[in-house]
């Protein structure tokens, strides 16, 4: 068996499959599914300074080889996740990571504050590319500027792994992850969904309630590809993938254009055992190829 360890900064992952914050809960609602000290790393859904009732239904809808969402955040803040969530995954043998989100960089350095204080959480991803909501989320990940200053707030008030969530709705992406590399990021993670929308013809109005939402899915791998290998040469921390993964291969993929780790998403609502498989299958690939080591192949494409 190959050695899968990899690291993200100081943050050290026993395998390099993650699952995608927004699309796994907080790991307790797949417990019974999957083993979780399988997994490398579980990202939690979203979690602002305040709670969010997120948009109003309809906010998901299917597309060809993928699906939309809008859910925008839903959460009950962080205070409750540290009263009450917090205690039921602490102990899980597994990364646990919080997605982090805000409308102003107050709230991403205050909600990042009481995160710090949970001695079993070694890591928060900043998403500052969320295409769902109307304040803060993607508009503060499209400016470089903007980005910056999020990051410059959240590294002051947040001393553990930092991992910063980008957005491909932009005209460089490897702009935005240099801003964040400045500002103090560890790792930056990518793709976040692609702003898309869909349309009912029959009644002429659109699917969803908020009109566009985020695409996410196999048909956005392509795009999700070319923004990793973009980034992993502009920057000198670790990348970690994402976006249309739903296969062993799918990963290995991402892995050779310079992740250091993946993330699942929308995979894990059609098989709940996903990120074990692809683990496994990842290791197979090892074996069958005679590396002894998961970073032989991380940034190995040979272009």
């Amino acid at each position: 068996m190959a050695d899968l360890t990899t690291h993200i900064g100081a943050l050290q992952l026993k395998n390099p499959v993650m699952t995608a914050s927004g699309t796994f809960g907080y790991g307790t609602e797949f417990a019974d599914l999957v083993d979780l000290s399988q997994i490398g790393g579980i990202v939690v859904k979203g979690t602002t300074l305040h709670h969010r009732e997120g948009n109003p239904y309809p906010r998901m809808a299917e597309t060809a080889s993928g699906m939309l969402n809008a859910v925008g955040l839903q959460n009950k803040g962080v205070d409750y996740f540290v009263e009450h969530i917090y205690p039921t995954i602490c102990d899980y043998d597994t990364q646990m990571i919080v997605n982090v989100s805000g409308s102003s960089v107050e709230d991403y350095a205050a909600t990042a504050e009481k995160i710090a204080a949970l001695d079993k959480i070694n890591a928060i991803e900043v998403n500052i590319s969320c295409p769902n909501v109307k304040q803060g989320g993607m508009g503060f990940g499209t400016s470089p500027k903007m980005a910056e200053q999020v990051i410059n707030a959240v590294r002051r008030a947040y001393h553990k792994a930092l991992i910063v969530k980008l957005s491909p709705n932009v005209t460089d992406i490897t702009e935005i992850a240099r801003a964040v590399e400045a500002a103090g990021a560890d790792s930056v993670s990518l793709i976040n969904t692609l702003l898309g929308m869909a349309i009912d013809v029959r009644t002429r109005k659109p699917v969803l309630s908020t009109v566009t939402g985020g695409l996410s899915g196999p048909c956005i791998k392509p795009v999700a590809l070319r923004c990793v290998w973009q980034v992993a040469k502009a920057v000198k921390v670790p990348v970690i993938g994402m976006g249309g993964i739903a296969s062993a291969t799918d990963a290995i993929e991402f892995l050779l254009a310079g992740a250091s780790a993946i993330q699942i998403g929308m995979a894990n609502f059609i098989d709940p055992t996903v990120s074990v498989k692809v683990k496994q299958g990842i290791d197979d690939y090892l074996d069958q190829n005679g590396f002894q080591s998961i970073q032989q192949i991380i940034g190995k494409l040979e272009v």
